[in-house]
């Protein structure tokens, strides 16, 4: 993610600005130009911007936008709770939009007459129990992980060093592309030769993971231990740390902390070890220096190096970047 300017007096803007600190100008993210524009007669915000924050730029003035779009079922209006966190649900389901754009990876909106494309259902869990999770391109978010206090406490529940929203859409739409780039291209075999045998009943592993735990040796083969529980899960958090890496990469370069300007040609599997796991490393003590815990809180061993070059390469050959 870069900064962006003021197209009025050139002030530095970041993603989520819908007004200029400096001269006070409207502004809108264009989806077709990857940039801030100023708003105006030309140029109309998206309709969710009071809602949820949006600052983007719908193809149709008074309409939603393509980001918004994707959202099926929100929060009742007089959800009080339930309303702030999908403020920050769609957030970060903004910026995984904006870098599956830059992937170029396919991404539209269900059509509910054939079954295709993705949906995005954003449930308050105020008064009904929500199980986060992805179906056939409809992903489910509990919006409770968007109260900190709430995400922290799970995370110790389930002994997890990681837990983000954001990591939350990445990881579901993982199972997503999975379908989309593996299954319905008959890419299982090749796959299956990563991953392992996705075939297994899904839920019986589910059940085997939470009654016995990873197998042991699991940090030498597996991103996490969720990765553990089914080659589908193994898949998707292998995904969703090809996105955490390219995207937290992409930042650092714009912000001249790595000034490497040939990372999208080299091969992935050396720029994880040889770019970004020193800056992670680098991360992690600077945020212990400021009394925080690691930003970055994983290990990447060889076989789970080459697990995410595989689903690198997977993404680079399905997308056409912009």
């Amino acid at each position: 993610m870069r900064s962006f300017s003021c197209r009025g007096c050139g002030q530095t803007l970041y993603f989520e600005n819908s007004v200029c600190v400096a001269c006070g100008a409207a502004v809108g993210y264009s989806r077709v130009e990857r940039d801030l524009l100023l708003l105006g007669d030309d140029f109309r915000p998206c309709v969710n911007l009071d809602l949820n924050g949006c600052n983007w730029i719908p193809d149709v003035a008074g309409e939603q936008c393509f980001a918004c779009s994707l959202t099926r079922t929100r929060p009742a209006d007089g959800d009080l709770e339930g309303l702030p966190q999908y403020y920050l649900a769609e957030q970060s389901k903004r910026r995984m939009v904006y870098e599956l754009d830059g992937l170029g990876l396919p991404l539209e909106p269900r059509d509910e007459s054939t079954g295709r494309g993705v949906t995005f259902d954003l449930l308050s869990s105020v008064e009904e129990n929500v199980i986060t999770g992805h179906a056939d391109g409809v992903i489910t978010l509990d919006l409770a992980e968007g109260d900190t206090v709430h995400r922290e406490q799970v995370k110790a529940d389930l002994g997890e060093a990681y837990r983000t929203l954001l990591g939350h859409f990445r990881h579901e739409i993982g199972h997503y592309y999975w379908q989309v780039l593996v299954d319905d291209r008959g890419g299982n075999e090749a796959c299956r030769e990563v991953f392992g045998d996705e075939t297994l009943d899904y839920q019986g592993e589910i059940d085997r993971h939470y009654a016995e735990g990873p197998p042991a040796g699991w940090e030498e083969r597996y991103v996490s231990a969720y990765a553990t529980m089914h080659p589908w899960e193994d898949f998707a958090e292998t995904f969703a740390h090809v996105l955490h890496i390219t995207e937290a990469l992409d930042t650092a370069h714009h912000f001249g902390l790595t000034v490497d300007p040939s990372l999208a040609v080299r091969r992935f599997a050396d720029v994880v070890v040889g770019t970004w796991t020193p800056l992670a490393i680098a991360l992690n003590q600077m945020n212990r220096a400021l009394g925080e815990g690691d930003l970055y809180p994983f290990t990447l061993p060889p076989a789970v190096v080459d697990k995410l070059a595989w689903v690198n390469d997977l993404v680079r050959e399905a997308g056409s970047p912009s």
